[in-house]
C-alpha cells in the first residue's frame, strides 16, 4: 500500500513537472519567433535581451526534463499552445508579462504540489526558476512601461542597435546574476 502512494505521488510531481515543461517549450517558440521580429523591425537590443531570455527558458525546460528522467518519468516534447505573430513592440512585451505572469503563479502551485508530496528537490528547483521568471517578468513590465511612457522617443533610442548576443552571453538571468549556475 504504501509503495502505491509513493508511486502516486511521484506521478502527480512528475505530470506538474511535464505541465511546467510545455510551458517552457511555448515560451522558448514565442520568444525566439519575438526575437526575430524585433530585430526585423531593427530594435537589435531588444531583439538580443529576448534572445538571451529564450535561453534561460531553455535551460528550464532542460532542468525539467532531467528532473523528470531522474523521476523516471518520459518529458514532453510538445507545449501544444499557438504563438502569435506581428504584434506591436508594445504588444509583445504586455503579452510576455502575462506570460511570465502565468508561469510564476503555476510554478508557486507546483512548489506546493512538491512539498505535500515529499519531493524537496522539485520544489527547489521551482523556485529557483521562480526566480528567474520573476527576472524576465520586471524585464519585460520595464520595457513595456518605457514604451508606453516614451512611445516613438524610446524606440527610436533603440533603433539600429545590436541584436548580437556575443560569444560570452550564457543567457538573460545568468548575466544579471553571475553568480548563478545553469
Amino acid at each position: 500500500m504504501a509503495n502505491n502512494k509513493k508511486d502516486t505521488s511521484k506521478k502527480k510531481v512528475i505530470d506538474t513537472l511535464n505541465e511546467a515543461r510545455a510551458r517552457e517549450l511555448h515560451a522558448i517558440s514565442l520568444y525566439m519567433s519575438q526575437h526575430y521580429a524585433l530585430d526585423a523591425m531593427d530594435y537589435g537590443e531588444l531583439a538580443a535581451k529576448m534572445k538571451l531570455i529564450a535561453i534561460d527558458e531553455m535551460r528550464h525546460a532542460e532542468n525539467f526534463a532531467e528532473r523528470i528522467k531522474e523521476l523516471g518519468g518520459e518529458p514532453v516534447t510538445g507545449h501544444g499552445s499557438k504563438v502569435v505573430r506581428g504584434n506591436t513592440v508594445l504588444e509583445i512585451f504586455n503579452s510576455d508579462v502575462n506570460v511570465e505572469d502565468d508561469a510564476i503563479e503555476m510554478y508557486n502551485q507546483a512548489v506546493n504540489i512538491c512539498r505535500e508530496n515529499n519531493d524537496n528537490i522539485s520544489m527547489k528547483l521551482f523556485e529557483t526558476i521562480i526566480a528567474e521568471e520573476q527576472l524576465h517578468m520586471n524585464y519585460f513590465e520595464n520595457i513595456s512601461q518605457h514604451v508606453k511612457n516614451l512611445g516613438d522617443t524610446y524606440l527610436s533610442k533603440i533603433a539600429g542597435t545590436s541584436a548580437s548576443t556575443g560569444p560570452t552571453s550564457k543567457s538573460f538571468a545568468l548575466n544579471l546574476n553571475p553568480g548563478a549556475t545553469a
